[in-house]
C-alpha cells in the first residue's frame, strides 16, 4: 500500500468522511487515494486557504477530525490561516502537505521548504501554527505518525496537527508494508472530585447567604454538548444565564433565565446582571478580549470568579480565578450539579431583568435596510437546528445582538484569530459535516470579496449554503475605529460588483434586495430551494452597532472614553 493510501485508510478508520484540499503535484498521489475511497468525500477547493477553513467548519459542531491537504511550498503555506483558527477556536484538524524530495535538499528545488540555502523553513512555520508538526521520514512509520497526530488533535483542548510527506516517499516502489488500523484513544478531561466538592461548597454557601450568582457560558460548553446540563444547572439553582457570542443557543435565548450576550457589543440586560453579581461561574469560555471589554482590569473587582475550562493555561491569562476547575464542560457541570444537590434545598425563583434586545426600538434613518432589522429577520426565519456564522466585521455585532436563537440553533463568530473570510468558506465544511442543518453566513461585503469565489465549489458539489452579504460598500468596523481613535477616516470605501449576477453566473441562485420585504422573500426562497444562494442586501451606512467599552453601559463607556482622552491616554 502506498503512503497516501495508508493515510486515507487510517482516516477512514477514525470516521473521517470528507477531505478538503488543493490540487498539486506533491499531493497527486493523495488525490488518487481519495478518488478511490468509498468513505471519504474529496472536495478540491479553488484556494487552499478555503480548504483549511472548511476543515474547521467540518469539526466545528462534531466530534470528528477536520482534514485538509495541500501540495508542497506555496500550497502548503496557504493552510496557515485555517490552522491558526483551529488553534485559537479549539478544532481538531489534521493538515497534510507535500514536501520536496529530500535527495535534493538544500539545492533549491521546486517548492523546497527545508530552511536550507535561502529556502523557507516549513517545519518551523507549521510548528508555530499547530499543536505539533511531523515530518514523515520512513514509510514504515506512516501509521505510527498518523495515529500520534490524530490523537494529539483531540487530546485535552482540541487543536490542529500537521504532517509533511516528502515527495520521495510517494515514488513508485515505496510501500507501507506494516499497515494497521488507526485507533483513537483519547482520555476525557474529567474534574478532580476534591475540587468539585470545594467549589460546590462555595456555591452552596453563596446560595445560602443570598448572594447573586450568574453563569457565563461559552463555546467550550457547546462543543462539549453540555446544553442539557447547563439548562438543568440554571433551572435547579436559579442562576441567570449570560453567554458569550459563541455561547448563544446553549439554552434557548427565550428562556426566562436567559439574560443575553455579555460582550462589548452585547445586551444591556447582561451587563446589568453581571454588574450586580457577587459570584460569576464561567463555563467553557476563555475570557477573551471582546467578552471582557478589552481585558478591563476592574471587571471582576468585588466578585468571586469560578472558572471551568478544559485548558489549564486559560487560568493564567488576564484573570486569575478564585477557584479553577480543570475539566471538559459537560462532566464538570454534571459533577457540580450532583454535589450541589447534596447541599442545597429548594431555591426561590430569581427575578431576571427583561432582555433589552427584544424590545429595543430600531430607528430607521434611511430607505436602505437597517442591519439590525436584517439580523432580526434572519433569526425569526432560521429553521430548527439552523446555524448562523458571522465573519469579522460590524455585521457580527448586529447578528450577535439581534438574532435570537432557540435551543439547538447555533451562532459562531470569527474567533480570536479573526480572519475576515473564515466562515464564508468554513460554512461549506460545516454543511458537509451536518447536511441536515440550515447554514447561513452573515458576512460583510469586504469579507465576501476576499474569497467568495468558493461559491463555485459549493455549486460543483451541490452544497446549499445561504450567504447574506451586508452590503454598505465600506469597511465599517475599521471606519468606526478610525473615527474613534484618530478623528478621521481613510481608505475604507470601495465599489462592489453585482454579487447576485455573479452568483447566477456561477450556477447558484442570486438576489439583490433593497427592502426588508424583498429580503424576506429571497430568504424564504433560499430556504426552500436547497441550492447555494447569495443574497446581496443593501444596508444603510447610518447605523452603528450597540457597543460600550464598559460593562456599566453605553453612557458610562462614553464618559470613560472622554476622560481617557483628556488624560492623554
Amino acid at each position: 500500500m502506498k503512503v497516501y493510501e495508508a493515510i486515507v485508510k487510517g482516516l477512514e478508520d477514525i470516521g473521517v468522511e470528507a477531505a478538503f484540499g488543493g490540487a498539486g503535484e506533491n499531493a497527486a498521489s493523495l488525490m488518487l487515494a481519495l478518488k478511490h475511497s468509498r468513505q471519504i468525500r474529496p472536495i478540491i477547493t479553488r484556494h487552499e486557504q478555503a480548504a483549511s477553513f472548511m476543515a474547521c467548519g467540518y469539526a466545528m459542531y462534531t466530534n470528528k477530525l477536520g482534514f485538509c491537504f495541500a501540495t508542497a511550498g506555496p500550497g502548503a503555506f496557504n493552510l496557515f490561516s485555517g490552522l491558526a483558527v483551529a488553534m485559537s477556536d479549539s478544532y481538531p484538524v489534521l493538515a497534510v502537505s507535500g514536501y520536496a524530495s529530500r535527495k535534493w535538499q538544500g539545492w533549491g528545488s521546486l517548492n523546497e521548504t527545508s530552511g536550507l540555502n535561502r529556502t523557507p523553513d516549513s517545519q518551523v512555520m507549521f510548528a508555530a501554527t499547530t499543536k505539533k508538526s511531523f515530518l514523515l521520514t520512513d514509510a514504515a512509520e506512516t501509521c505510527d505518525v498518523l495515529e500520534e497526530a490524530v490523537n494529539l488533535a483531540f487530546e485535552g483542548r482540541p487543536g490542529p496537527v500537521h504532517i509533511h510527506v516528502p515527495e520521495d516517499l510517494t515514488e513508485r516502489g515505496v510501500e507501507v508494508r506494516n499497515v494497521r488500523p488507526i485507533r483513537l484513544d483519547v482520555s476525557p478531561v474529567l474534574p478532580d472530585p476534591t475540587r468539585v466538592v470545594e467549589i460546590a461548597s462555595v456555591l452552596a454557601n453563596a446560595i445560602a447567604k443570598g448572594k447573586r450568582i450568574v453563569t457565563l457560558v461559552g463555546f467550550g460548553a457547546i462543543r462539549s454538548g453540555a446544553g442539557p446540563e447547563i439548562k438543568r444547572l440554571i433551572e435547579r439553582f436559579q442562576f441567570p444565564l449570560l453567554t458569550t457570542l459563541d455561547g448563544k443557543g446553549i439554552v434557548s435565548e427565550g428562556h426566562p433565565l436567559s439574560v443575553g450576550v455579555f460582550a462589548d457589543s452585547g445586551h444591556t440586560s447582561a451587563w446589568k446582571a453581571f454588574r450586580e453579581a457577587d459570584v460569576v461561574l464561567c463555563i467553557g469560555n476563555s475570557l477573551n478580549q471582546h467578552a471582557t471589554f478589552n481585558y478591563r482590569e476592574d471587571l471582576f473587582n468585588g466578585k468571586l470568579l469560578i472558572h471551568v475550562n478544559i485548558s489549564e493555561t486559560e487560568f493564567r491569562k488576564a484573570y486569575k480565578p478564585d477557584y479553577a476547575l480543570l475539566s471538559d464542560a459537560r462532566p464538570a457541570v454534571t459533577a457540580l450539579i450532583d454535589e450541589l444537590e447534596k447541599k442545597v434545598g429548594e431555591v426561590p425563583a430569581v427575578e431576571v431583568a427583561g432582555r433589552d434586545y427584544e424590545a429595543r426600538h430600531i430607528v430607521q434613518l434611511t430607505r436602505e435596510i437597517h442591519p439590525g432589522k436584517l439580523a432580526q429577520t434572519i433569526g425569526r426565519l432560521l429553521p430548527e437546528g439552523g446555524v448562523v456564522l458571522a465573519d469579522a466585521g460590524a455585521h457580527l455585532a448586529w447578528l450577535g445582538y439581534y438574532v435570537e436563537l432557540a435551543e439547538g440553533q447555533n451562532f459562531r463568530k470569527a474567533g480570536s484569530f479573526g480572519p475576515m473570510a473564515g466562515h464564508v468558506n468554513g460554512a461549506i465544511g460545516l454543511k458537509v459535516a451536518q447536511p441536515w442543518r440550515t447554514v447561513v453566513v452573515g458576512c460583510g461585503d469586504g469579507c465576501y470579496s476576499l474569497s467568495g469565489f468558493e461559491l463555485m465549489t459549493a455549486v460543483e458539489h451541490d452544497i446549499p449554503i445561504i450567504w447574506v452579504i451586508f452590503d454598505d460598500r465600506e469597511f465599517k468596523l475599521i471606519k468606526l475605529y478610525q473615527l474613534a481613535t484618530y478623528g478621521e477616516t481613510g481608505l475604507v470605501e470601495f465599489q462592489n460588483p453585482d454579487f447576485a449576477a455573479y452568483a447566477r453566473a456561477c450556477g447558484a441562485d442570486g438576489y439583490r434586495v433593497e427592502t426588508l420585504e424583498e429580503f424576506e422573500d429571497a430568504f424564504r426562497n433560499a430556504l426552500a430551494s436547497g441550492r447555494p444562494t447569495v443574497i446581496d442586501a443593501v444596508i444603510t451606512r447610518w447605523a452603528v452597532p450597540h457597543y460600550s467599552p464598559s460593562p456599566d453601559g453605553v453612557i458610562a463607556g462614553l464618559v470613560e472614553t472622554i476622560e481617557a482622552r483628556f488624560r492623554g491616554r
